[in-house]
């Protein structure tokens, strides 16, 4: 299978080309292996109907009031599994974290493409107005805040410590026969002692676009602004 009709190519890079392509392919079928090992996850623990404040887009420090939703209402409709993002924003994270920003812009932008198939919804740590003056500076229209600063969702879920310092995470949640909600899948960014920050990246199109070129991804970091 030839990838362009460009003239020129050395025997070197043919069979370079080759050699990546049938990793590739090799990478793909791996990835299908584990998506469905990820389908076939049997039902986790009932969790508890935890407790998010909403608010807004124009929302403002002493603004009140501050309207509350559950866990469970979070589901719009039958058959529908629940994707949660924990944002590192809030308690310890006193300032939003740059890596999870550029996550969530890109949610933001495909979050109307998700909603034809899950519900999805951003989880913080930082209060509701804080939160939302974040999300107007992002230009955040697409996606559903919520804060959980007052709960312990968080700490259960594993994307905080007993002091409060904010880790990235992506949870799944289902519903059961009887209508309880129940734990289906969570990732975090640190997947074992020698893998510290690649868990999920699979979310987030920037590293893909990174790794198609020569210099790949180096040690850059994003930022708020550039």
């Amino acid at each position: 299978m030839r990838h362009t009709n460009l003239t020129g190519e050395s025997v070197e890079y043919a069979n370079a080309r080759e050699e990546l392509r049938q990793a590739e392919v090799e990478l793909m079928r791996h990835r299908e292996r584990v998506a469905t090992l990820r389908r076939r996850l049997p039902l986790g623990p009932v969790v508890k109907d935890y407790v998010f404040e909403e608010g807004p887009a124009d929302l403002q420090a002493g603004d009140a009031p501050v309207t509350t939703v559950r866990l469970s209402e979070l589901f719009t409709g039958p058959g529908r599994d629940l994707v949660i993002y924990h944002f590192m924003y809030g308690k310890q994270q006193t300032e939003p974290c740059p890596m999870c920003t550029m996550w969530i812009d890109g949610f933001n932008g495909v979050a109307h493409h998700v909603a034809q198939n899950v519900d999805l919804a951003i989880v913080a740590a930082a209060d509701l107005p804080t939160l939302r003056e974040h999300a107007r500076n992002r230009r955040w229209t697409n996606l559903r805040l919520l804060s959980a600063g007052s709960s312990t969702f968080k700490y259960d879920l594993g994307s905080e410590d007993a002091e409060g310092n904010q880790d990235s995470t992506v949870s799944v949640f289902t519903r059961g026969d009887d209508g309880s909600v129940c734990h289906f899948y969570s990732a975090h960014p640190r997947m074992s002692d020698d893998i510290d920050q690649r868990g999920i990246d699979l979310l987030n199109p920037v590293w893909h676009i990174l790794d198609l070129t020569r210099q790949g991804r180096r040690d850059w970091f994003a930022a708020l602004s550039y």
